[in-house]
């Protein structure tokens, strides 16, 4: 996005050629004149930052000319075929956090962890990885110094290459980590093995890690130092995250635990400048690319950077049933994923809501209107109403007179001409009577019954009583709050109960017989069940009268859209089965459409601040050596009080465990194709230890074979490549 534009170099395609099988050569001078190979692409002393930018182009779109059209990848869709996309199915389609409806051939296969060696998703992904490999490897070779000075290239162009060449080094090593943890067991090709049609070798898992791991230490001091290079392009911090990234999961690649290592690297990156984006919201928005918290992006943009990968298919395949695609910043929904029940309940406050108000029967009891000077004498206002519960023409409620000395009649139609009034100030209407008026400005309650024509007047000051709060001798005054329409108090509570009373006696208290946030006189006493700091509100303007709890601090983090959608999924090709994800979207922190409504300007953290401290957190909790307990509770809470807007969700050493971690891990990094590699590291991706909705084809969940923890190599590489032997289990 927007600092850093993807050059797309057309032509291209004719000299990068990558076939699953066999590496074709790639260094002849072709017969036809008009296809381009390196003979003739290297003559213009630009093409070396153009050919660079194509290597990260490879991360974002799909082929030579975006969105679609001339695609890199051939046999599936150009847009199933993108390398964020391919990289997103894999590690979230899997599990708790992501479930699609769709029915293109086996994509529902990810979710059921029931896929096999002929999916064709796989093979793509597969694919693309390959060709991203076999992009970079191209260019090392005509990169080298020997290839630069047979082209005369100047001292200046000539360093600027040695650059160029550590940041292909580096993409080069990020896609053989996606390979490696994956795939595990892969056919394996560098830049030194010679241009020719040949069957790659295959590598193992201590092998390819250790490759990976040499080649990110030999280039971490090559390449740009941190925070110096352009936006969307790797440096020495993008370098020493991968490595970080690699070490905390060297355990389950080669049973070697590298977890000192692991906070060596990001130490390394906590040292370097980086801070947390104060609003999580802001990382994932079309201007996400002014955040000082992103190592590594994959950047797109609207107008310069297209595809029907990335972001564009992440907001747009999460938009459907009754979501305006509007407020999402693109101009439609894909109907497509949704999250499980097991994600939505790692947020035991959602929202903050403690309890939401229940409006219960309010709408169906018979009204009258009480129209005044305090409201414009409008006949009309359905809000300035009483209603009658019993339907027996005694109605009640409250009003909130702002002034002193406001005058107001009764009627039971929204006509101000035919209304009640009181000659005597008796209590006692008269039609066409005087105007009723209270003296002084406040909450008043008011009951009229036509009937007999009488009425109650009464002011009435509401509070909070309990030990829940200040104990059951203290009230706790509430004030009126007009944007809410609600009496309304801030404070602290604590697990144990309380009630809502008027004017300081137990005459007149409300409860909650029932716990359905349905307000009775006399109640049951309401349960508080956390201590936390919070919003309470008493909505008492007519029956049913009800309320509400708020935390005023809560994990702000979960990012959910539920109207009409249901929290269980019993089809999962129903689009409304699932609550929906609202987490990335193409508009700006200021409220503005990103540039185009269909191709989103939201860049995808791919390495961001926060992973480098929880990744801390977690060495440090399976041993790490050079940090302590205290370090880890500090940097998890580093992140908790972004979540909370303050120290409420803050933990003690005590609190501080694995499964904490691995939950947190999840309301963090959610649809940032984090979960299955976490899961895995955690022993709870496949297995019976944690169950989700859908996980092996079963509503429930229920426990799938551990060899899933890999994904096969593809039928059709096997078939190509004899050197090439199946994963276990396939």
């Amino acid at each position: 996005m927007k600092t850093y534009k993807y050059l797309i170099f057309l032509g291209l395609v004719t000299l990068f050629t990558f076939n699953s099988g066999c590496f074709k050569d790639l260094d002849t001078v072709p017969l036809d004149k008009d296809i381009i190979t390196s003979a003739v692409v290297y003559d213009d002393p630009e093409s070396y930052i153009k050919v660079l930018a194509k290597l990260y182009a490879g991360l974002a779109v799909s082929g030579q000319q975006g969105p679609a059209g001339k695609a890199d990848i051939s046999g599936i869709d150009e847009g199933f075929g993108q390398y964020l996309r391919g990289y997103w199915y894999h590690q979230e389609l899997p599990t708790d956090e992501a479930i699609i409806a769709w029915n293109d051939q086996t994509i529902k296969d990810f979710h059921y962890q029931t896929w096999g060696p002929d999916d064709g998703f796989i093979f793509a992904f597969y694919s693309r990885i390959f060709y991203q490999i076999s992009l970079c490897n191209e260019f090392l070779r005509e990169t080298t110094d020997e290839k630069l000075d047979s082209r005369n290239v100047d001292a200046t162009l000539k360093e600027k290459v040695h650059g160029y060449r550590a940041e292909a080094r580096f993409l080069r090593a990020l896609s053989y980590w996606h390979a490696l943890d994956l795939f595990r067991n892969i056919p394996f090709v560098t830049e030194e093995d010679a241009p020719g049609a040949f069957f790659p070798k295959q590598t193992n898992a201590q092998d390819l890690f250790s490759y990976i791991e040499s080649e990110l230490k030999n280039l971490e001091n090559t390449i740009a130092p941190a925070r110096t290079n352009q936006y969307g392009r790797a440096d020495q911090a993008a370098v020493w995250t991968l490595l970080a990234k690699l070490y905390l999961n060297a355990e389950v690649y080669t049973d070697t635990p590298k977890y000192t290592e692991c906070l060596e690297y990001c130490n390394k990156v906590l040292n370097a400048g980086y801070t947390l984006e104060p609003e999580y919201e802001h990382l994932f928005l079309a201007d996400n690319d002014k955040s000082n918290e992103l190592i590594f992006p994959v950047t797109f943009d609207g107008v310069h950077t297209r595809t029907w990968g990335g972001t564009t298919f992440i907001i747009h395949a999460a938009i459907g049933g009754n979501m305006d695609p509007f407020e999402y910043g693109v101009n439609s929904g894909w109907y497509g994923t949704r999250t499980t029940k097991q994600f939505v309940g790692l947020y035991s406050d959602l929202g903050g809501v403690i309890v939401a108000p229940n409006e219960g029967n309010t709408k169906k009891y018979p009204v009258i209107y009480v129209p005044g000077d305090y409201q414009g004498w409008n006949a009309t206002n359905s809000e300035t109403t009483l209603s009658s519960s019993g339907s027996d023409k005694v109605y009640e409620g409250h009003i909130y007179f702002n002034k002193d000395n406001s005058k107001f009649f009764i009627t039971p139609y929204p006509d101000i001409s035919y209304y009640f009034g009181d000659n005597g100030h008796d209590g006692t209407l008269e039609i066409g009577g005087d105007t009723l008026t209270v003296a002084d400005k406040g909450l008043y309650y008011l009951q009229v019954n036509l009937n007999d024509k009488t009425y109650i007047l009464e002011k009435r000051d509401w509070s909070i009583i309990g030990d829940a709060a200040s104990g059951w001798d203290k009230d706790i005054p509430m004030t009126w709050d007009d944007e809410a329409k609600a009496l309304k108090v801030n404070l602290d509570l604590n697990p144990g109960q309380f009630k809502f009373r008027a004017n300081g006696n137990w005459n007149i208290d409300l409860g909650d017989t029932g716990a359905d946030a349905i307000l009775e006189y006399k109640g049951d006493n309401i349960v508080v069940e956390k201590s936390g700091t919070y919003d309470v509100f008493l909505y008492i303007d007519k029956p049913d009268y009800t309320y509400a709890i708020n935390l005023t601090s809560y994990d702000s983090r979960g990012m959910f859209f539920s109207d009409g959608q249901n929290l269980d999924i019993d089809d999962v090709a129903s689009f409304n089965d699932g609550f929906a994800v609202v987490k990335f979207k193409n508009i700006t922190s200021d409220g503005k459409q990103g540039s185009d409504p269909t191709f989103p300007d939201t860049d995808f953290p791919m390495f961001r601040l926060a992973d480098i401290y929880l990744m801390a957190t977690e060495a440090i909790l399976r041993g790490a050596d050079g940090g302590n307990i205290t370090d880890a509770v500090n940097y998890f809470n580093k992140v908790r009080e972004r979540a909370y807007h303050g120290t409420a969700g803050n933990i003690t050493e005590t609190d501080l465990n694995l499964d904490l971690l691995l939950d947190e891990l999840a309301r963090e990094f959610y649809w940032e194709a984090h979960r299955r590699t976490d899961l895995i590291r955690f022993g709870k991706f496949t297995g019976g230890d944690y169950l989700w909705q859908w996980k092996g084809k079963v509503k429930e969940g229920t426990s799938t074979p551990e060899f899933r923890n890999l994904y096969p190599i593809p039928s059709s590489d096997l078939s190509n490549n004899p050197n090439l032997t199946q994963n276990s289990g396939y």
